[in-house]
């Protein structure tokens, strides 16, 4: 296990790597001059070359590419010279110097994610950590609406196998599949926040926290989360549900299935007792992949229904070309999926032991 896991969190740092590289140099030659952008169309030849000096944006690409992986860097490294980028962006977090030499200071801190372009000068962390636990709240919802309907259909599935029941639920697990998450969010929000709100309660848009009428405190309203994490949880809902059906099928037919069969124990134990455990290995596999999309998948949705978190501000972001934001958003977003991938390999490798050798 020491080994697998260590295989395993070798290939999320090469990930990781990749993926930083890409967002760098995708942000930073296509969309244009980023000193340009933050100041706006009223800026002064000076006022640019202050901004660039202060960011960087002065230095040849691939020094700009190396103060990114700097800032990025727990371990990271200094110049003493005032007019030195990495000395005037050392200023802006807490950082612990390890050691220092005449020129340089190597410091251990977290990551740096770097400022906004558009909300006056306000840490990209900030920005992310103020929005991103509503996103993560979504996507759990979503995910657990989808786990609990999804398995419980699929084993319905199979208790009526190739009657009317079971075929109706592959009817509505393809439709699931097929219908976008933002054409699924405009027909709910219009169906239940709007034509059926007398009956339901519902809101078209709302967040998790509503400030009151004098500005003064926020409540949280656990209505608003109920459609976002339905639609968003339609899609991961209906694949679980065919792969849960597919799986538990194909275990139903293993030997000791029939002998457990043989011994007397009744349909319905020897699925709760021998066949359902076996039978999530895809199930879990199919989840871990759906819920760190779900994290990119709920820009739309969130954006729709005026949920305040990680996907709205990066659509947010996107309108004002705040490159700061996007960038950090999907570094964090990576982040997650890859956690999450490690995580899953763990549990697939409990409940497999043979996945690990």
């Amino acid at each position: 296990m020491g080994s697998y896991l260590l295989q395993k969190l070798g290939y999320a740092v090469l990930t990781l790597f990749g993926v930083i590289t890409v967002i760098f140099f995708l942000f930073t030659i296509l969309p244009g001059d980023p000193a340009s952008m933050m100041l706006g169309q009223n800026e002064t030849a000076e006022q640019v070359a202050i901004v660039k000096k202060k960011y960087g944006f002065d230095k040849p690409l691939g020094v700009q590419y190396l103060n990114y992986l700097n800032d990025l860097s727990p371990l990271s490294f200094h110049s003493k010279e005032q007019d030195d980028y990495t000395f005037l962006e050392k200023n802006k977090y807490n950082a612990t110097v390890l050691f220092d030499t005449d020129h340089t200071d190597v410091v251990i801190k977290l990551p740096y994610l770097r400022e906004s372009f558009q909300k006056n000068g306000k840490k990209v962390s900030a920005v992310i950590a103020e929005t991103l636990p509503n996103t993560v709240i979504l996507a759990i919802s979503a995910i657990v609406i989808a786990m609990i309907l999804g398995v419980l259909l699929g084993v319905i599935s199979v208790l009526f196998k190739d009657k009317w029941i079971d075929k109706l639920i592959q009817i509505v697990s393809t439709l699931g599949m097929s219908v976008p998450s933002f054409f699924s969010a405009i027909i709910f929000a219009w169906l239940f926040g709007f034509v059926l709100h007398e009956y339901t309660g519902l809101n078209m848009t709302g967040s998790l926290y509503a400030v009151d009428d004098f500005g003064e405190g926020s409540t949280i309203q656990w209505k608003n989360l109920i459609l976002p994490a339905l639609v968003l949880g339609i899609r991961p809902l209906a694949v679980v549900s065919q792969l849960m059906r597919n799986s538990l099928l194909e275990v139903l037919n293993q030997d000791y299935i029939r002998t457990a069969k043989a011994k007397g124990l009744s349909f319905g134990k020897v699925i709760r007792k021998h066949a359902l455990k076996n039978s999530l290995n895809p199930v879990i596999t199919a989840i871990s992949g759906w819920f760190a999309s779900m994290l990119a998948g709920a820009v739309f949705v969130e954006y729709i229904f005026g949920w305040n978190g990680l996907g709205k501000e990066i659509v947010e972001a996107l309108n004002t070309l705040d490159l700061p934001i996007i960038m950090g958003a999907v570094i964090i977003i990576a982040s997650l999926f890859i956690v999450i991938n490690i995580l899953v390999d763990l549990a697939y490798g409990w409940l497999d032991p043979k996945v690990n050798g």
